[in-house]
């Protein structure tokens, strides 16, 4: 493949909006009680398109054990602060569909 190949292609799926970071590991264990659809009707919020630092301070308190939840404190725990700040990025750059 010519050098100039990968690039062209690369800034043509962005400019067409089919680009997409890549999932950051941690995000699938949020699916199970996050919904990922509108039409989901569930008292659990959905975290797409939702502020990243928004979603990071719930996760940091949650993980802290000064934010109350059923079983958000487990799972936050089990995150680094990087992994926090790349899962809630992810979650932020995504449409709320």
């Amino acid at each position: 493949m010519r050098n100039w190949l990968l690039p062209a292609l690369a800034c043509i799926l962005l400019q067409a909006g089919m680009a997409r970071a890549a999932e950051p590991p941690g995000v699938a264990s949020c699916s199970g009680c996050h919904a990922t659809s509108k039409a989901v009707d569930t008292p659990v919020p959905r975290l797409f398109g939702r502020k990243a630092d928004e979603l990071a301070t719930a996760m940091r308190e949650y993980k802290a054990g000064t934010r109350p939840g059923t079983i958000m404190g487990r799972l936050a725990k089990g995150f680094s602060d990087e992994e926090i700040a790349a899962i809630c990025d992810w979650f932020a750059g995504q449409p709320d569909k």
